[in-house]
């Protein structure tokens, strides 16, 4: 049994159905109550989710606002062009190797956080987001996925105009307002997950289906993104990876963003973020 982890004003919780339990309660004081803490045990986290039938749940999700599940990583990376599809759609080059670029920390917020918007030129794009749990150097491909603690869903926002307003591209800026991180609704082990390299993401914008695809499409899958990153900089439990999104964003239909309108995103076995 692997584990859904949750963070609840700011306290890492166990989610089972629809209740979740405080992970330090749970847990008799041996687990942190602080989420960046808590990823770091992940075999600790499935041993006590086996376990949680034999607890009162501490309440109900429908009742608390949940934050980012990883609310503070040291390094935040979005890939770019990493679904043909999304290259062919912006008549852009598939790149030779990862298109790596930061969004900064700062920029996360929760599942259902509203994203405030600076200009007419916002667009959308839901992501497979992944996080790392055991750190490392030069990791090889065949041994990435023993890195990763979970799997969660992201939305890389981005202001088109702050993005293209110089050459070559501002791609970290036009990507990292406050609140461009929509993150959640939960990190999700992946022994919890069916096909951790075939899952279906779709996004919808006041419920009209934009984006729908499966990670297994990727250009540069997990373990290949991994490997890069690691062979540059030093990977730390925490860390996050936006591994890039498919076709159908709004720039390439003329179907940005406005004020109000409502993104849905949904990846099978995580769940779903909803941001206006």
């Amino acid at each position: 049994m692997g584990f859904r982890l949750a963070n609840i004003a700011g306290r890492a919780a166990l989610v089972a159905g629809e209740h979740y339990y405080d992970l330090q309660a749970v847990s008799g004081g041996s687990l942190s109550a602080d989420p960046m803490k808590a990823i770091a045990h992940p075999d600790q986290l499935s041993a006590i989710t086996a376990k949680l039938a034999g607890h009162t749940p501490t309440g109900n999700l429908a009742d608390v606002t949940l934050g980012a599940p990883v609310p503070h990583p040291q390094k935040s990376f979005a890939v770019g062009l990493n679904y043909q599809a999304h290259a062919d759609e912006g008549g852009m080059e598939v790149p030779k190797a990862p298109l790596v670029f930061t969004k900064f920390p700062s920029c996360l917020v929760g599942p259902t956080a509203t994203v405030e918007m600076r200009s007419d030129f916002c667009d959308y794009e839901g992501e497979l987001v992944v996080v790392i749990g055991k750190g490392g150097k030069d990791i090889a491909p065949g041994d990435a996925w023993n890195h990763v603690v979970g799997l969660t869903i992201g939305q890389d926002i981005s202001d088109r105009v702050a993005q293209f307003v110089a050459k070559p591209p501002h791609f970290d800026l036009g990507k990292s307002f406050d609140t461009f991180g929509p993150l959640g609704p939960v990190l999700v082990s992946v022994d919890e997950l069916p096909d951790r390299d075939n899952l279906r993401i779709t996004c919808a914008v006041n419920g009209e289906v934009r984006q729908d695809a499966t990670t297994a499409a990727m250009i540069f899958d997990v373990p290949t993104l991994i490997s890069c990153l690691s062979r540059i900089t030093t990977l730390v439990t925490g860390d996050i990876i936006f591994t890039g999104t498919p076709d159908g964003i709004g720039a390439t239909q003329g179907k940005f963003l406005r004020d109000g309108d409502v993104i849905t995103t949904t990846i099978d076995g995580i769940g779903t973020i909803t941001n206006r």
